[in-house]
C-alpha cells in the first residue's frame, strides 16, 4: 500500500517519500481522513458544482459560492469560513490548503464593495489565518505560509479629529504577495505592499511598505534583515 500512496503523491510532489517512523495503522488513519474530506467535498454536487477532488474538513461555510472559482484538489481544513461577497470573487489554484479556523472573506460592507482574493497553484496557509480582500489580493504560486498569518488590503482614514474614525472612510491599494515566499507565522501584512518573488518573512513581522524579490525580511514595522541574491527586481503593481 505505502508505494501505490508514494506514487499517488509524487505525481504533485516528485521527492515525496514517508518517513521511516510511520507505521502502517499511522498512515491508514491519515489516508482515511482524507478520503473522508474527499466525501465531504461532494457535497458541493447539491450546489451544482464540479468538487474536483475538493477535500473539506468539518465545519467548513462557503458564502456566495457563485463568485468562487477553485482548482484540483483544493484542501480547506475543519471551521473555516468562506465568503466571496466582492465584485471579483475568490479564486483558488490547484492544489492549494488553508488551514483551520481561517477566514478568507472579500469584503462585508455593502457600501464599500470588496474586489477579490487570488490565491496560486500548490500554495500552503496555516491554521487561523485571516485573508482580506477589500482592496484585493494577490498571492503567487508555490507560497508556504505559517499560522495567524493576516491580509488587510483596507486603510481607515482619520484625519480629523472631529468625526468618527468609522465616519472618515477607507482607502483601498491592494495587496500582492509574490510566487514561493516562505511567510512564517504571525506575519501581517498591511495595505499597498507588494512582496517580491522568492522572498522569506521572518515569524512576527509585520509588513507596511513594498520588498523587492529575494529579500529576507523581519521586524515591526518589518525591514530587509539581507538579500538571497544580491539583486533588486522591479516591484510590480498591486491590482
Amino acid at each position: 500500500m505505502k508505494q501505490l500512496l508514494i506514487s499517488i503523491i509524487r505525481k504533485r510532489n516528485p521527492h515525496f517519500t514517508f518517513h521511516p517512523a510511520l507505521s502502517s495503522s499511522m498512515i491508514f488513519w491519515v489516508v482515511l481522513e482524507k478520503c473522508i474530506a474527499i466525501l465531504r467535498g461532494f457535497k458541493l454536487l447539491l450546489r451544482f458544482r464540479n468538487p474536483k477532488m475538493m477535500m473539506l474538513g468539518k465545519k467548513v461555510k462557503f458564502r456566495f459560492m457563485n463568485r468562487l472559482q477553485f482548482g484540483k484538489a483544493l484542501r480547506i481544513d475543519d471551521n473555516c469560513y468562506i465568503s466571496a461577497f466582492g465584485s471579483g470573487g475568490i479564486s483558488f489554484g490547484n492544489h492549494v490548503n488553508i488551514g483551520a479556523f481561517s477566514r478568507v472573506i472579500v469584503s462585508t460592507s455593502m457600501s464599500a464593495f470588496g474586489r477579490f482574493i487570488r490565491i496560486g497553484n500548490n500554495v500552503g496557509i496555516g491554521e487561523f489565518a485571516y485573508l482580506g480582500g477589500a482592496g484585493g489580493l494577490t498571492i503567487g504560486d508555490e507560497c508556504i505560509i505559517g499560522q495567524y498569518f493576516s491580509c488587510h488590503p483596507e486603510n481607515h482614514h482619520f484625519e480629523n479629529t472631529d468625526i468618527s474614525i468609522r465616519f472618515q472612510g477607507v482607502s483601498h491599494k491592494g495587496i500582492v504577495v509574490g510566487k514561493n515566499c516562505w511567510i512564517g507565522s504571525k506575519v501581517t501584512i498591511l495595505d499597498g505592499v507588494i512582496i517580491g518573488d522568492n522572498c522569506v518573512i521572518a515569524a512576527g513581522s509585520v509588513v507596511t511598505k513594498s520588498m523587492p524579490a529575494n529579500a529576507v525580511i523581519g521586524g515591526v514595522p518589518a525591514k530587509i534583515l539581507k538579500m538571497r541574491i544580491e539583486t533588486f527586481e522591479p516591484l510590480r503593481k498591486a491590482v
